[in-house]
């Protein structure tokens, strides 16, 4: 399974799953181009892949988070 957010205006507003059947592809596609294609003909908008376990972009992204073109950044909690 691999995982994509959506991105408005920098935040990540959602972050959905997506079958690994929807990525695979004989040509050798690039799987994140295809699984964010998908995403945004059914929802819209702009989809970035997150890694669960955190292997790329900083962090696993959640609701929220800022994305800053490289890394998703948790919000500050100031208290």
């Amino acid at each position: 399974m691999a995982h994509f957010c959506k991105i408005e205006d920098g935040i990540v507003r959602q972050v959905i799953v997506v079958n690994n059947e929807v990525l695979g592809n004989a040509e050798g596609t690039d799987g994140e181009a295809i699984g964010a294609a998908f995403c945004a003909d059914l929802f819209g908008g702009e989809w970035i892949q997150t890694s669960y376990n955190a292997k790329f972009r900083g962090k696993y992204a959640g609701v929220g988070d800022t994305w800053d073109g490289t890394n998703f950044i948790s919000p500050t909690v100031e208290g």
